[in-house]
């Protein structure tokens, strides 16, 4: 497995399936597609299905101009167990086809873990992007995902330089890089895009706050989904709370009536995303990746869980946790305050080329 292939040509499988995943792969996938970096790289890229509907899948690949899949598993929509286990098996078949100098995994879903074990399996080298998280909360499948991804990588990415601590607390040093953060290379990149984007929802005049809501901690939880949705009521500021359609069933379970200022809508693209954390007052979230492009838009981040993997954002005074308790909401939201400083705590935007240059020397 992983041999050199006949053309000096180093070949890449990308495994992705989630929408973080498909902002993240837009960046590198380009530049592995254009410039010099197509001479030393070709990518194929396999897309496991976790995401599967437009909304959350198919707009991204349009928006964000990101190749079409190579080969498309469709494992998404069902429990933990099945959807891995039907990904590794997909994922096997296409490794033995493809036999790649290299897989690339992103983040901490069950495509990154199925990516990530199918590969190290066959013996072929595994290049771990946002590795060294960690929330100390292994009850999340996020948490389990990304610890066993990093204990078989050959090579970790890391955003920052906590991340690389993380790493050698459990005595992980060897291929440990710290690049930066990918998402701000997109941030960078795909706002300039948006320049004259026209959201549907939001007049440059509007003032409101922007919600996301998935996490099974909070979604699974009637408690903490109620407490959280009582808050959202008692704002006085327009919400626009964009849903998956499963936290909207879980909503609806507890016969919950969204008050007036509360704008319902289906997941959005990531254009829409973007402009809309562009514009908004405050964001209020439970996504990771919703978490670090508040930080990028320099918009207060109010986290709804008692733990975030990006401490450093809560460190600044740009993120502050509140857990699932209604007061805590209302209160951290009445007493915002915006921080003076704003470091560059997730590098400079060139973290794809670090990626690729790294890559090129070592493979």
């Amino acid at each position: 497995m992983g041999q050199a292939h006949a053309n000096t040509q180093k070949k890449i499988v990308t495994i992705l399936g989630a929408r973080p995943q498909f902002v993240k792969a837009a960046v590198l996938s380009r530049l592995i597609r254009t410039g010099r970096w197509s001479e030393v790289f070709q990518e194929k890229m396999v897309h496991t299905g976790q995401h599967y509907d437009d909304n959350m899948s198919a707009v991204f690949f349009r928006e964000m101009e990101i190749p079409s899949p190579d080969y498309q598993l469709e494992a998404g929509g069902t429990t933990h167990g099945k959807m891995t286990g039907r990904m590794l098996i997909g994922i096997e078949d296409i490794l033995l086809r493809e036999n790649p100098d290299l897989v690339i995994v992103y983040g901490d879903t069950n495509t990154t873990l199925a990516g990530a074990l199918a590969a190290s399996k066959l013996h072929i080298p595994v290049a771990h992007i946002e590795a060294g998280l960690r929330s100390y909360n292994k009850q999340m499948p996020e948490e389990q995902n990304r610890i066993i991804a990093d204990n078989l990588a050959t090579w970790l990415f890391c955003p920052t330089d906590k991340a690389v601590e993380n790493l050698k607390v459990e005595n992980i040093t060897k291929g440990v890089h710290q690049v930066g953060d990918i998402m701000l290379d997109a941030t960078i990149f795909y706002r300039k895009k948006i320049q004259n984007y026209q959201s549907k929802f939001v007049s440059n005049q509007t003032s409101f706050v922007l919600a996301t809501l998935h996490r099974e901690e909070n979604t699974e939880n009637e408690i903490r989904l109620g407490q959280i949705m009582e808050a959202l009521n008692a704002l006085p500021v327009d919400i626009i709370l964009p849903l998956h359609p499963r936290t909207r069933k879980k909503i609806e379970a507890l016969n919950f009536l969204p008050a007036k200022h509360i704008q319902l809508t289906e997941p959005l693209g990531y254009f829409e995303m973007l402009a809309l954390e562009q514009k908004a007052s405050c964001i209020i979230t439970d996504s990771g990746g919703v978490q670090k492009e508040a930080y990028f838009m320099q918009k207060p981040c109010i986290t709804l869980r008692n733990e975030t993997e990006w401490t450093e954002t809560v460190d600044t005074g740009w993120n502050i946790l509140v857990g699932a308790s209604k007061d805590k909401i209302m209160n951290a939201f009445n007493n915002i305050l915006i921080p003076v400083y704003h470091p560059d705590l997730y590098g400079n935007g060139t973290t794809a080329e670090q990626i690729l240059t790294v890559l090129a020397e070592k493979l």
